[in-house]
């Protein structure tokens, strides 16, 4: 039996299994290099920090369910240059999750309110916090169906437990039947708990008739505009740029003439 067979059962114990996979890695290079000891060591336990970093990272993506993998990196800032840059650019640090504070996103359809909110997301799963990624409707659909089956308590504590709740395309409808109560359901839950982003097509003003009761809309935006981050994203659609902007969003140049032959 090997050394290695004989550490196998030891670091399982220790739930250090993960050290097998460049152990052997390691071991060559300590002797080729004359590695001390202590560095070795250091070596091969910083390798299984990293994995299990990388492992908890994709963890934390998997249950974001972003629907797309959006990145700060990939976004084009230059096709709409009003977007303040900066601020998103601050945004994406995830700093204002570890303060607690709320982000809305406003602004037309196109302009990339979507993207944007997702790559935060991704930045702030990469900076270790808890991230969930859901549009309006589905965050309606869901409690709707955790009433009908009795788990509504379950389901708002998962929505106001996440570090960042992230909810797209608020507003593309009204908001009808038990779905006001919800939305202030988990504000009120989340304020100065958690960070909750919004992306609505609808100016902030226009956020207070959603709720159907001026009492119930006062108590909800009173809790999310404060400590908040008002991002207005304001330009021409991504997805269908105007024909000046050419099909891929550049300034689209007039045709060269055509040089007339005899």
């Amino acid at each position: 039996m090997s050394s290695t067979d004989d550490l196998v059962p030891v670091l399982k114990k220790l739930r250090l299994s993960g050290v097998l996979h460049t152990l052997e890695l390691r071991n060559r290079q300590a002797v080729e290099d004359s590695l001390p000891f202590e560095e070795f060591l250091y070596r091969l336990l910083n390798d299984e920090v990293e994995r299990r970093d990388q492992k908890q990272l994709e963890m934390r993506l998997r249950r974001a369910q972003f629907d797309h993998a959006k990145t700060i990196e990939d976004f084009d800032f230059t096709f709409n240059p009003q977007i303040p840059k900066s601020r998103v650019i601050d945004l994406a640090t995830a700093g204002f999750v570890g303060r607690h504070e709320n982000c809305l996103l406003v602004g037309p359809s196109g302009v990339g309110k979507s993207h944007v909110s997702q790559a935060i997301g991704h930045r702030a799963c990469r900076a270790g916090y808890s991230t969930i990624y859901l549009t309006a409707n589905k965050l309606f659909s869901e409690l709707r169906a955790a009433r009908a089956d009795r788990s509504y308590d379950r389901k708002m504590q998962r929505f106001a437990g996440a570090d960042l709740l992230i909810i797209d395309d608020l507003g593309l409808r009204g908001l009808r039947d038990e779905e006001p109560e919800d939305l202030y359901e988990v504000i009120r839950q989340r304020y100065e708990h958690g960070s909750t982003m919004i992306t609505s097509n609808r100016a902030i003003e226009e956020w207070y008739p959603l709720f159907g009761d001026e009492l119930l809309a006062s108590a909800a935006m009173d809790r999310l505009l404060h400590h908040s981050h008002l991002i207005v994203m304001e330009g021409d659609s991504y997805r269908n740029p105007p024909p000046h902007r050419g099909p891929l969003g550049g300034t689209a140049r007039p045709a060269a003439p055509v040089e007339q032959t005899a």
